[in-house]
This record gives C-alpha cells, sequence and structure tokens, in this order.
C-alpha cells in the first residue's frame, strides 16, 4: 500500500516554490512572519501568482479564473495546489470575496492592455492588483480596523508603482504601458511611438521620477500603520515595504533609465536596508492619512464582513527572528561573492 501524501503539506510546499521563483524580496520577507500567517500569505501569494501569469502567458481565460475563484468559495477547489492552499485560507480568514473578485478585474484590464489616463486611473488599477493583496494580507493577520487596511491597501499600491516603474521596458516590449498618459503628455512623449522603439530619454526619466515619488508618498502613509500590526508581523511587512521601496531607489540610482536594463537590488544592499529599517519598526508610532480614494471599496469590504482573528507567536520571538533574517542575507551575499 503506497504511502499516505500529505496533500496540503505537499500544496505548501508548491505554493513556497512559486514565491521563491517569482519574487525575492517576498519571499525573504515572507520568512520574518510567524508559520501561522506565513503559510496563508504564502498560499495567497501563488494563487495570485498563478493567476497573473494565466494572463501573462495565455494559459487560461479570465473565465476560467472566476470559475476557479468560484469554486475555492465553494469549498471545491480545482486539483491544483493553489487552488486548494488558497480555498483553506479563504475559509479559515473568512476573505471577503470583493477582494480576489477586484484583483480578477485587474488581470482583466491588464488582458486587453489598457491604458491609463491620469495617476487616479493608475491607482485604481495599482488597488486592483496590489491593494487587494495587501488587504488580504491584513485580514490573514487579523486586522479588521479602517485606519491599518487603508495603511495596508496604500502599501501595495506603492509595491505596484515601484514594479511599473522598475518594468517599463520589460512592458514595453510587451506592448503594455502603464505611465499616465497626462504625464507622457506633458514630457512630450507619443505613447505609440514610445512603444513601437522603447528607447530611454530624459523626457522618460521625468516621469519615472514623478512615479517614484507618489511611490514614496504611499509608503511614508503606510509606515506608521505597519508598526501598529501585531508584533510578530511587523518585520515581515516592514522587510517588504523597505525593499520594494529599495527597488525605486535603485531605479533612480541608474538614471531614471529602466529601460535599458532591468534594476535589481544587490543582497548586500537588501542587508543593509534591513539592518537600518527593521529597528524602527518595532516602536509603534502615529497613525497619519488615509486610503488612496480608489482603494476605499476594498477597505470596505473588509469592515463589512465577518471578522475572524489570526493566531500570534510570543513576542520574545521578535528579536530572533531579527537576527535570522540578518543572518539569512548576509549567507545571501556571501553566495553572491562565491558564484560572481
Amino acid at each position: 500500500m503506497p504511502p499516505r501524501v500529505d496533500l496540503e503539506a505537499a500544496d505548501q510546499r508548491a505554493c513556497r516554490a512559486l514565491l521563491r521563483a517569482g519574487s525575492k524580496s517576498f519571499d525573504a520577507a515572507a520568512k520574518l512572519l510567524p508559520a501561522s500567517i506565513r503559510d496563508p500569505a504564502v498560499a495567497l501569494y501563488a494563487f495570485c501568482r498563478d493567476a497573473d501569469d494565466v494572463i501573462d502567458g495565455g494559459g487560461g481565460s479570465l473565465d476560467w479564473l472566476r470559475e476557479r475563484l468560484d469554486l475555492a468559495y465553494l469549498g471545491r477547489p480545482l486539483a491544483l495546489p493553489a487552488d486548494r492552499a488558497f480555498a483553506r485560507v479563504v475559509d479559515r480568514f473568512a476573505i471577503p470575496r470583493g477582494l480576489p473578485e477586484a484583483l480578477l478585474e485587474g488581470f482583466a484590464w491588464d488582458a486587453e492592455r489598457r491604458r491609463y489616463p491620469d495617476l487616479a486611473a493608475l491607482r485604481a488599477y495599482a488597488v486592483r492588483v496590489a491593494g487587494t493583496v495587501g488587504a488580504m494580507m491584513a485580514v490573514v493577520m487579523g486586522v479588521r480596523d479602517r485606519a491599518r487596511l487603508a495603511a495596508a491597501v496604500n502599501l501595495g499600491v506603492a509595491m505596484q508603482l515601484s514594479n511599473i516603474a522598475r518594468d517599463i521596458g520589460e512592458d514595453a516590449v510587451a506592448g503594455r504601458l502603464y505611465l499616465p498618459l497626462d504625464w507622457l503628455a506633458e514630457a512630450g512623449i507619443d505613447p505609440d511611438r514610445f512603444l513601437a522603439d522603447p528607447t530611454h530619454c530624459p523626457a522618460l526619466g521625468s516621469v519615472v521620477a514623478r512615479l517614484l515619488a507618489v511611490a514614496q508618498q504611499h509608503y511614508s502613509n503606510a509606515d506608521a500603520a505597519i508598526t501598529r500590526l501585531p508584533l510578530t508581523c511587523r518585520l515581515g511587512i516592514g522587510a517588504a515595504g523597505l525593499l520594494y521601496a529599495e527597488i525605486g531607489r535603485e531605479v533612480a540610482r541608474r538614471d531614471l533609465d529602466s529601460v535599458s536594463a532591468r534594476a535589481v537590488v544587490s543582497n548586500r544592499r537588501k542587508l543593509l536596508v534591513l539592518a537600518a529599517g527593521l529597528p524602527g519598526m518595532l516602536l509603534p508610532r502615529r497613525l497619519a492619512g488615509g486610503c488612496v480614494p480608489e482603494g476605499v471599496f476594498v477597505v470596505d469590504a473588509v469592515v463589512h464582513a465577518s471578522p475572524r482573528t489570526a493566531p500570534s507567536l510570543p513576542w520574545w520571538a521578535v528579536q530572533q527572528r531579527v537576527r535570522w533574517t540578518i543572518e539569512l542575507f548576509e549567507r545571501l551575499e556571501q553566495q553572491q561573492r562565491v558564484q560572481s
């Protein structure tokens, strides 16, 4: 008789593999979370990542994704690791369905190669593909008040804007352009000509600088709320914010040129950023700012849903996690030197 397979553990391993392949920054940050939060967070990421890959890779339709979402909420997910793991998280933490539905709407906008006339339209997109993920993460951590949910959405938006600033060249090759069209017009850049021949120029750099400034504003608005997350979650979410913000700074260091090459933050710099920024996440700060207007519907979806409480670790585990993450990046840096 063949040995019994622990399906839940196997699904979680598959989700972790998706995370490692898809986002080194999020993978590193997730290691700072307690297992009770990290595993659901990884499952959420895996489902979102898989859905994104379906659209980008042409491996399925939006109708198919919506059917998968239906089945997950019915408790009858497809026999796919990401779907099964996502269904467990939905059931355990009562994730409001409006959040993943908004996420799929954002993916639909990707599929139609939608362009964004102004910053508000771009933020509406960022809310759907990233702010919703921030809100789902908050729910998993037991956060359901408006102030901290707003910060979770803002942080997701900031991260997405960082990604957009970094990926302008790659997106252009794929026929996608996310920069606000009114900003491009002010800079004298014709969108169609740029997509036909993606080339960096000082005018494009000025648009990238504006986008990074907006992203930084949203990071700043979210920082105080991160310090008011459950103690065992602050470092993981704080690390994610620090590392994604550093992506924008790396773009700036490369003369705001994300067309000629993709900005990559070295492990050494990641280590320095975390060592400098993580200790400040331990002391609660006064909340400031509200949700971006385009994301209020996400906050409402959670506030009006039934609450669940996420488990946590004892406070004394926090210092161990700080040391562990610093040591992790030191090991990565050593490996990088050996391989180079």
